[in-house]
């Protein structure tokens, strides 16, 4: 029953990303695909002492190309802000808001893109973070946009959410390929896709999608869904957790 129960978590986690992203590969390569690829884990456990870590992607090719390998966790909306210097204090002018950004979003390649698809199929798939893109909600001058929609990605890139490895998938051999994927201790949870690409002449040969789930346990989850579930209780209790913090400290030096 667990097993069954599984594998329908996956088949509507396929489905739902499929809709979000119409382009995206559909599930696993079936049996005869020149493409086969799978994770080392397909789920990530959040716990009070995670720090990041890396997951590897292997697989195997049947047909001679280049692979390109994607990873999006789930979309958010994105929130830039532009401070600018005013009475001597940097203050928010301005802030642009985005639907429809990932929250995580990663590419490794064993060739440059431009070597290996043209930029039509690039822009269509969205792989390359100038690809990418983001629904903005406004109604800015279109130059505006363009900036902030470079500031999200510079700023995920920043920190470590946006991450782009060209020439990093390596062959052993003319067949097997491996590639890592980092994470970092930031990394949101949720259900991400991993999406895979064999590619020759320009075109498509064959692709695989791979559903990841990262997702906060122990303490962490119990913490997180109370957060969720009651979140003025949850506020309030910070602030108390604060000032008692505070109030400690206070008398800790104070006795010193």
């Amino acid at each position: 029953m667990k097993g069954f129960a599984f594998i329908l978590v996956l088949l509507c986690a396929g489905e739902a990303f499929a809709q979000a992203t119409p382009n995206a590969p559909r599930g696993p390569a079936p049996a005869d695909s020149p493409l086969i690829t799978d994770l080392s884990s397909h789920l990530i456990a959040i716990t009070s002492s995670f720090t990041g870590t890396d997951l590897l992607l292997f697989g195997a090719i049947d047909e001679p190309g280049e692979v390109v390998v994607v990873v999006r966790g789930p979309t958010a909306t994105s929130v830039v802000r532009r401070k600018r210097p005013t009475l001597g204090f940097w203050l928010t002018r301005r802030s642009e808001s985005y639907d429809n950004v990932p929250s995580y979003y990663a590419v490794a390649s064993s060739k440059p893109l431009q070597d290996i698809a043209p930029v039509n199929l690039l822009q269509r798939l969205q792989i390359g973070t100038e690809n990418l893109r983001f629904r903005y909600l406004g109604a800015r001058r279109p130059e505006d946009v363009a900036h902030y929609h470079q500031a999200v990605i510079r700023l995920k890139t920043r920190d470590g959410l946006y991450r782009e490895n060209i020439g990093a998938i390596d062959f052993l051999g003319p067949k097997l390929f491996r590639t890592a994927i980092s994470f970092p201790s930031t990394v949101p949870v949720g259900t991400y896709q991993t999406e895979v690409y064999l590619i020759r002449d320009n075109r498509i040969i064959a692709a695989q999608s791979t559903p990841l789930f990262i997702d906060k346990q122990g303490i962490e989850q119990e913490v997180y869904d109370f957060s969720r579930q009651e979140p003025a209780v949850y506020g309030l209790v910070a602030v108390l957790l604060a000032v008692f913090a505070g109030w400690l400290a206070a008398v800790v030096f104070r006795r010193g």
